[in-house]
């Protein structure tokens, strides 16, 4: 007889309390590209789901730069940056990306990584090493992407560095903190746009307190860049902020179309996280093809059609703010494509995201952990792919949906 499996045992228990508690997740297969509709189990699916912001990832012309893409540079890098594998395609994409930021933060270089979770883990812990052990003090803000959240967790560990959360809406107590810490090195971590909620860090404020505090400013602008700024350049182009203090974080996987996340900052600290970053050094870099295609999303999301379809964004949200009213529900305000509804309850979330799957509509429940307790949501996501009469069709729906959910938390 074989011996007891404890952790088999273990592993039962947990996901039955998750069932138990409607916190249980479940994967979902698309068949068909990411766009405003999704064909998910043979049947198709009108999509207010993803961050596909200005509706780029089954463009045409970046389906064309990835081809291309893979013919000259092949499908995959072979190593890390640092071994063999910065590729041309590399260098050129973060000398654009650069330049992109360049009015905003002197000296700007960028750097490229695979995911946005990689960007962010390597910008706090690479900082966070420029001081000596315990000599270092985070302020991130109770919000943020668990990916800020797990980066400030990892930099403590490592190097000892002091934690407190701050909340974005008001910063009175991080402004207090700031000017009583005596520490060396001094880091703001906050999201540019809160992916749950839509709404935009204060960045002027929080670079006027860094630079009163001598304190640096961590952007991750995950959800703002290509779709703030009259350029698509994100929160720093949208609030014309300048300060060799910031370290901004963007992704391109989302309003890009594509995929990846980039470090911009003064060179000085670039230079140090390629010599510090540990998931930099130790990472494969990511196919070159890949960047190859970012230079092709990044000539649209700057020129006539990026333009185009910010406007259009901007239209769906004027609609929404105006003709969309619950009775029940929470209407969180959002100048953002990001419009959650609270709902309360796991319960409730779960119910009226079925019903919309009902209707044929895809926007999954949002539940704890990723947001809190009793906070539960839709969140939904416009893309400049939508119509405007999609989106008074999803009104149409969401009104009466709400009325065959009984009780609200």
């Amino acid at each position: 007889m074989s011996a007891k499996f404890t952790a088999r045992e273990m592993v039962a228990q947990q996901i039955a309390a998750l069932d138990e508690q409607l916190l249980r997740r479940k994967l979902r297969t698309t068949e068909s590209p990411c766009d405003t509709k999704a064909r998910v189990g043979q049947r198709e699916l009108k999509a207010f789901c993803s961050n596909d912001y200005l509706g780029l990832a089954n463009h045409p012309e970046l389906v064309s730069a990835l081809t291309e893409g893979a013919k000259l540079y092949g499908v995959g890098s072979g190593a890390s940056h640092l071994i063999s594998g910065h590729s041309i395609a590399h260098d050129l994409l973060e000398k654009k990306l650069a330049a992109c930021e360049s009015k905003h933060i002197p000296s700007a270089r960028a750097l490229f990584f695979s995911t946005g979770y990689l960007a962010n883990i390597n910008a706090i812990t690479g900082i966070s090493r420029l001081a000596e052990q315990g000599q270092a003090s985070i302020y991130s803000a109770k919000l943020n992407h668990a990916s800020l959240i797990d980066g400030v967790r990892l930099a403590s560990a490592q190097t000892k560095a002091k934690i407190t959360l701050f909340d974005h809406q008001n910063l009175d107590l991080l402004e207090e903190g700031l000017k009583q810490d005596t520490l060396p090195l001094k880091l703001i971590v906050v999201d540019g746009v809160f992916s749950m909620d839509g709404d935009i860090a204060p960045v002027e404020k929080l670079l006027h307190i860094a630079e009163q505090c001598d304190a640096l400013l961590m952007v991750d602008d995950a959800h703002g860049f290509g779709v703030l700024g009259e350029k698509g350049h994100g929160i720093l182009e949208q609030a014309d902020v300048h300060s060799e203090r910031i370290i901004y974080v963007g992704t391109l996987g989302k309003a890009a179309g594509v995929s990846g996340a980039f470090i911009c900052a003064a060179a000085p600290f670039i230079e140090w996280l390629i010599q510090k970053g540990r998931p930099y050094i130790y990472s494969t870099a990511t196919p070159p093809a890949i960047a190859h295609t970012l230079l092709s999303s990044l000539e649209l999301i700057e020129g006539d059609e990026g333009i185009a379809r910010r406007k259009q964004l901007h239209k769906l949200i004027q609609i929404w703010n105006e003709e969309m009213t619950f009775s029940g529900w929470e209407k969180t305000p959002s100048s953002t494509p990001i419009q959650p509804v609270i709902l309360g309850s796991n319960a409730n979330a779960l119910a009226a995201a079925k019903l919309l799957d009902e209707a044929g509509y895809w926007i999954p429940a949002i539940r704890p952990p990723t947001v809190p307790v009793g906070s539960s949501r839709l969140r939904i996501t416009f893309s400049a792919n939508h119509s405007a009469n999609d989106l008074r069709e999803l009104i149409k729906t969401l009104k009466s949906i709400e009325k065959h959910v009984e009780s609200y938390s």
